[in-house]
């Protein structure tokens, strides 16, 4: 049955590839853009959704054969396609999502499927989640899904696509094919996807035959972040394998986040699309194909795209997006008179006299060398375009200008948190709303902690209006799900943590007011970065136990806000 009924997807690039791909026709399809969750699951955005995406890409393009240029357009605010996207925007160089108000930063791809597939019909499969409403399946899943559903099979095995689930049509139930726990399934009809063209092969099975599974050379489904990403593939053939928060910690790629805006690159540079990307962008005339020579640490040679690379924009890549919009929503240029801010700046970097030639500022993406990319949008009367400092602790350099930037738009709280190492200076706080925080004690113990009892965190917050710091200042904001009830072990490292979550508690650092990535509300109290357990008795959804090895992370997730042990020394 699995051979039988295939994923029915091809990865591939935006409009504007060209069409003469040697060996395949042009075929019709339909193209589908996804996010990565924190969990590694890649989740669909809706049909309207992306063919906005879709036509903001192809615009430029379009336009660009007129004049002779053609570059696709670099950021795409979500918010003009769906309000409750407005948090989000996709920088297309380096294919992430920026969330503006907590600064998350998550992978996108864009999938092409077979129109007559259930992406081209608009049917979506979903399952419900632990707060009662219904998250989409990856839409290669709900294709699969589709398929079997109209073939008038009863039950489908989902092990084939990499899931450990069985799925009933009758019942209309999903089972852990381990804990046999179950949840419900819906089919549901939305807005079919935006139609396209497909210069190379689409799946023909669940054996996938894709550039980019061919480069991991691999038949089934492989459980790393990189397999059917968008994002420039990994060099090493050691690819890092990334199947859930905990186990992406330490990668560097998703940094912690060091103020309320899009998180930046942990890497000494933000990365570019380069020649070996898997897909280029729009080119003029749509003229050039395929060339050989795109190599795979396995082995495998795959074809790769020409990319003619442009001049890299005053704001591009790990600002950029979020600036442009923002930008576009005020058309206005921001002033910034000597005062505070500035002196938090001189505070913590020493200007250099002699920036170096060949080092590029993460926060612009323009060489050190050169004036600062937001010398066109912040002004400052003190501090030159050209003027570059260096983090007296870190020694990490950026202009003077960009860094002023990033701390206005900023909590402005006094503290600065370097982009590229995210070394704090000074105390980080929050946005987190008011609210209270309760502690207790039992003797029952956690799953994996059985020689000792369970501490007990009450956090309770309620809806209230948002203040300055937050994305919407005198809009209502929603609190959902409190009070909310957390565990940890009562052993020496659990109340370890307990006593720094005190602390992040004061500092504003547990809570946001954002957008809740599992109902897509906007204006609601969000976990901010720092992971709870709030679950005793299984780990099933991953918020619960046993864990061996979240008392660690979370420890870490603290020490990246700035909470460490030293603070209780304090």
């Amino acid at each position: 049955m699995a051979a039988a009924l295939g994923a029915g997807s091809g990865s591939a690039g935006p409009p504007g590839l060209p069409n003469s791909v040697p060996g395949h026709t042009a075929l019709p399809a339909v193209a589908v853009w996804e996010w990565q969750d924190e969990f590694g699951r890649w989740r669909p955005y809706r049909g309207s959704v992306c063919s906005f995406i879709e036509q903001a890409l192809q615009a430029p393009a379009q336009k660009g054969r007129r004049s002779g240029a053609g570059l696709a357009s670099s950021s795409i605010p979500l918010g003009q396609a769906d309000a409750t996207l407005a948090p989000y925007v996709i920088d297309i160089p380096s294919l992430m999502q920026f969330r503006q108000d907590t600064g998350t930063m998550r992978s996108v791809r864009r999938h092409l499927f077979a129109q007559d597939s259930a992406a081209g019909q608009g049917i979506v499969w979903e399952w419900q989640n632990d707060e009662g409403g219904w998250s989409p399946y990856e839409m290669k899943v709900c294709v699969f899904l589709e398929q079997a559903f109209t073939h008038g099979l009863r039950h489908v095995d989902l092990s084939s696509l990499g899931y450990n689930y069985d799925i009933d049509f009758v019942l209309l139930v999903q089972t852990n094919k381990t804990s046999r726990f179950r949840r419900g399934i819906q089919r549901r009809m939305d807005t079919p996807y935006p139609v396209t063209t497909a210069t190379g092969p689409l799946h023909t099975a669940v054996a996938c035959s894709c550039q980019q599974c061919l480069l991991n050379s691999g038949t089934g489904p492989i459980t790393t972040r990189y397999r059917h990403s968008m994002i420039n593939l990994p060099s090493s053939s050691a690819v890092p394998q990334v199947s859930s928060w905990t186990a992406a910690l330490s990668s560097s790629g998703l940094g912690f986040v060091p103020y309320n805006k899009p998180t930046l690159s942990g890497a000494r540079s933000a990365p570019r699309l380069n020649t070996q990307s898997a897909w280029a962008l729009p080119q003029p005339g749509g003229a050039g194909g395929p060339s050989p020579g795109l190599s795979a640490s396995n082995g495998v040679s795959v074809p790769n795209l020409p990319v003619e690379m442009p001049k890299p924009s005053k704001v591009n890549q790990a600002l950029a997006g979020w600036w442009k919009s923002l930008i576009a929503s005020v058309m206005d240029t921001v002033t910034v008179s000597p005062n505070e801010h500035e002196q938090v700046v001189r505070k913590y970097l020493e200007e250099l006299r002699g920036a170096p030639a060949d080092e590029d500022c993460i926060i612009c993406m323009e060489k050190l060398a050169s004036p600062s990319g937001y010398s066109d949008a912040c002004e400052c009367k003190t501090i030159k375009p050209e003027a570059v400092g260096q983090l007296t602790k870190c020694q990490h350099a950026f202009h003077l200008l960009c860094v002023l930037a990033m701390y206005t738009n900023g909590n402005k709280d006094g503290s600065l948190q370097c982009p590229s190492c995210k070394t704090i200076y000074g105390e980080k706080t929050g946005t987190q709303p008011k609210g209270k925080m309760e502690v207790s004690t039992f003797t029952q113990s956690l799953p994996g902690h059985q020689d000792c009892g369970t501490i007990q965190i009450v956090y309770s917050i309620s809806k209230g209006i948002q203040g300055p710091e937050h994305p919407n200042p005198g809009m209502p904001y929603t609190a959902r799900g409190f009070p909310r009830y957390c565990y940890l072990p009562d052993n020496e490292k659990g109340r370890k943590v307990l006593d720094l979550l005190r602390v992040a508690w004061k500092r504003r650092l547990i809570f946001t007011v954002g957008t809740s990535s599992t109902t897509g509300e906007s204006n609601t109290v969000v976990w901010n970065e720092i992971h709870h357990k709030t679950e005793m008795d299984t780990n099933l959804s991953g918020h619960g136990y046993p864990d061996p090895n979240y008392l660690d992370n979370v420890l870490a997730e603290l020490a990246a806000q700035g909470v460490t042990e030293a603070c209780l020394r304090q």
